[in-house]
């Protein structure tokens, strides 16, 4: 039997928004922990994120890079690709963790950023994310 991750690959990689959210849930929970306002509920929202993906990223690409099931819960990381509908680059990696309840997504935890394009080193990274931030302090 194939992983929920390897099911919603495909799916997302047919662009059919429909397939995608019928992997969901109709209760579905999801976080984002470093972005805690994107938190949602629900398969209709996932629907309409992923619609609103589909026709922004019309080339849109998922690839399950390594993943791991664990009774319930999958891990798995991810690269998604593509151009937006004005030819620039689209691209996002990160992990995202699932709990899977009577084989369908119940809960998600993602850890998905976009890639940067910069260079920017590993001294230059450590320098800036390690320091207070700049402005009055409370």
């Amino acid at each position: 039997m194939r992983s929920m991750l390897e099911r919603l690959t495909e799916a997302q990689n047919t662009h059919d928004a429909e397939r995608m959210a019928s992997c969901f849930a109709e209760d579905y929970r999801s976080t984002q922990p470093a972005h805690p306002g994107r938190a949602f509920r629900g398969r209709a929202q996932v629907l309409s994120n992923w619609t609103s993906v589909f026709e922004d990223v019309p080339d849109f690409r998922a690839e399950l890079v390594a993943h791991l099931v664990d009774g319930s819960t999958e891990w798995g990381e991810l690269s998604w690709h593509g151009h937006h509908v004005d030819g620039s680059a689209f691209a996002m990696c990160g992990v995202i963790i699932l709990a899977v309840r009577d084989e369908l997504i119940a809960d998600a935890r993602l850890y998905m950023e976009p890639v940067e394009s910069s260079d920017e080193d590993i001294e230059t990274a450590v320098a800036t994310l390690y320091r207070p931030p700049v402005g009055p302090s409370s």
